[in-house]
């Protein structure tokens, strides 16, 4: 059997809850306006751990939240922050050791984690809760020279609103797989499922009946999609062709791996209600979230597309005339530190992305949109972004992650930037070769480059 990375077990069991437990707002939202609000709770017991030879363990409950941190003797005077991904609606609270903690160490580096003092899809909770421990840290072990904050998934959208609302506290940045692009996954969400049901039953609605549309529509749609009986995704007619195309643009263009991509999201996951129904469960809620006002979810003025060719073909226009279109909630996009913050790209320091190109939950697209917010204030300069090949939700190897962790340190230390990948220009992401220059190692379904 192939050794898969322990990183990659934690992202896979994120996912399994996420599948369950987020699909874009539920039909009944948690405290959105008076009621009691849910009893998180830290189980104590779990927090302590051994420390690594020649480092101090430190762990406790702070504000709602429990923390980690080791420090070694030869501690070099950084710290390095982890911000954890979707954790689900449960009530306990649980914190994760970083997933570098050993090269972390034999560096000198110290490191910390917090629970954050809520769970959900809630942002603010990890924003002040990665804050407060920051600050507890400097009374703890001392003030740190400099600190790194690292976070997958949820946990890049934390660690990408942190760095914007505190300017000064982090001094560099490494969000990984994130959802760098706030509310353009949930629209992501929004394109397949509408795009899907227009193609594949000549209309479309918003929001659905959660189970009417897993059980009737959802089969219904795979078969008028089909080619021949049984062939979805992979034999499919000219609608189904055309909803795998508008797919692929909506989720961040033309590149390679998406064919394996399509048939891995569409097909193997059967942690979802059914096997390939994955990303139609991210369709069965009403597109708002907990405790947010409002609906959150936008395609007023999108302009669905089957190819590259920015005229409208006749279908492509039929189809845009026949869609359901959806109207953001202005309360619900409110500006401000928020439980979902709008990233808006203004950076001030160093940051280094990665993200897998087959990715369909948090796809691709939030690297091409947060580069164009950065692009839009000037600071193109500050980010560097690397593209992975593979299919699943953050899925890197050990060699990978570590590279981009020491090549960030120096970066910060030399002022020299690191290479990566252009993600803005399509004909360069649609290139054979796009992704190869620093994936390093096997992923699942990843394809072999040229």
């Amino acid at each position: 059997m192939r050794h898969v990375h322990p990183f990659r077990w934690l992202v896979i069991a994120a996912v399994l809850i996420v599948s369950m437990l987020l699909v874009v707002g539920s039909s009944a939202p948690a405290d959105v306006g008076g009621g009691s609000p849910p009893a998180w709770f830290v189980d104590e017991s779990k927090l302590p751990f051994t420390a690594l030879p020649g480092a101090t363990a430190y762990y406790g409950v702070l504000a709602g939240a429990g923390f980690r941190a080791e420090v070694p003797a030869n501690w070099n005077g950084d710290l390095v922050v982890w911000d954890h991904g979707f954790r689900g609606t449960g009530l306990e609270l649980t914190v994760d050791n970083h997933p570098l903690r050993p090269l972390l160490i034999s560096l000198g580096f110290a490191w910390a984690a917090s629970s954050y003092s809520r769970n959900d899809y809630d942002i603010s909770s990890g924003v002040q809760s990665t804050l407060a421990l920051v600050k507890h840290l400097n009374g703890l072990i001392g003030n740190p020279r400099r600190v790194y904050l690292t976070g997958a998934s949820l946990g890049g959208h934390v660690t990408a609103a942190s760095i914007e609302q505190y300017r000064n506290v982090y001094t560099a940045a490494l969000p990984i797989c994130g959802v760098v692009a706030d509310y353009a996954l949930f629209d992501y969400f929004l394109d397949f499922n509408v795009a899907a049901q227009q193609l594949g039953t000549g209309t479309s609605q918003f929001p659905v009946d959660p189970v009417h549309y897993i059980t009737v529509t959802v089969p219904q749609i795979k078969a008028n999609l089909s080619a021949v009986p049984g062939g979805w995704p992979n034999v499919l007619n000219a609608n189904g062709q055309n909803l795998k195309n508008l797919v692929e643009l909506r989720s961040g263009g033309e590149r390679p791996n998406f064919d394996q991509a399509w048939f891995f999201w569409n097909t193997f996951p059967s942690f979802a209600s059914g096997p390939g129904n994955f990303l139609f469960d991210l369709g069965t809620g009403n597109g708002t979230l907990p405790r947010a006002p409002g609906v959150g979810v936008d395609n007023h003025d999108v302009v669905y597309q089957f190819d590259s060719d920015p005229s409208l073909s006749a279908a492509e226009q039929a189809f845009n005339d026949g869609v359901v279109r959806v109207t953001a909630d202005p309360q619900a996009l409110a500006g401000g530190l928020r439980q979902v913050p709008q990233i808006s790209g203004d950076i001030t320091i160093p940051v280094l992305t990665l993200h897998n190109l087959g990715d369909l939950f948090v796809p691709f697209l939030n690297e091409v949109e947060y580069a164009k917010r950065v692009a839009a204030h000037g600071k193109s300069d500050l980010l560097v972004q690397r593209a992975i090949r593979g299919v699943s939700h953050c899925d890197f190897t050990a060699a990978e992650f570590s590279r981009a962790f020491l090549d960030l340190v120096n970066w910060v230390q030399t002022g020299v930037r690191p290479p990566g990948d252009d993600v803005i220009d399509p004909a360069a992401v649609a290139q054979p070769n796009f992704g190869c220059t620093f994936t390093q190692g096997s992923h699942l379904l990843g394809v072999p480059c040229p």
